[in-house]
């Protein structure tokens, strides 16, 4: 597929997906005309327990071939282990992510684009440490309300390098760190 080709999918998508009326989760198919069937999955506002299962349905509920999948991310994040769940399930399923021009990824929606096989980042990528709630701890492993978890091996799952969350260990909860198109292109994000 051209690049020319790409930038019209990824300007169809923003357009389509740019509304305030769409949900916290959202899987839709659309036909693009020169792409031909595109999956667009949208992740928006505060990842919550219980989105894994709406991306789930979202996703079981459209079989069939489509020249892409994308995820589109505008999310300040949430919760974590929701998060690498539903990572998990686009990487599986061989979604794309992009974080549009007028779109946020910030937080635990990190670990969502960690999980596209291929990344855009045309908004602001932020990362910090999440917040727990037995207090805040900075060690690699940790339990999060009895998930427990470790950030380096599951940004290693996904080809990420782990030292992605050495970086966001080192920023406090109440902080954000918006990553620079060079940190983007060091953690494979871009």
């Amino acid at each position: 597929m051209t690049s020319t080709a790409i930038r019209a999918a990824l300007i169809c998508v923003s357009a389509l997906c740019s509304t305030a009326a769409l949900a916290k989760v959202e899987v839709q198919p659309v036909q693009h005309k020169t792409i031909g069937p595109l999956l667009l999955a949208k992740v928006s506002e505060d990842i919550a327990p219980g989105d894994y299962e709406v991306l789930m349905k979202g996703i079981l509920g459209n079989p069939g071939k489509f020249a892409k999948k994308i995820v589109l991310l505008d999310s300040i994040g949430g919760s974590v282990p929701e998060a690498i769940k539903m990572g998990r399930l686009l990487r599986e399923t061989g979604f794309d992510a992009l974080v549009p021009a007028t779109g946020v990824c910030q937080g635990s929606c990190v670990y969502l684009l960690a999980a596209g096989r291929d990344k855009t980042v045309r908004g602001y990528v932020g990362i910090h440490r999440p917040y727990y709630p037995n207090g805040d701890s900075a060690r690699a492993e940790m339990a999060y309300n009895g998930f427990k978890y470790s950030p380096a091996a599951y940004f290693r799952e996904m080809h990420i390098p782990p030292s992605l969350a050495e970086a966001m260990h080192s920023v406090d909860p109440q902080n954000m760190r918006v990553l620079s198109p060079q940190e983007l292109a060091r953690y494979r994000l871009d």
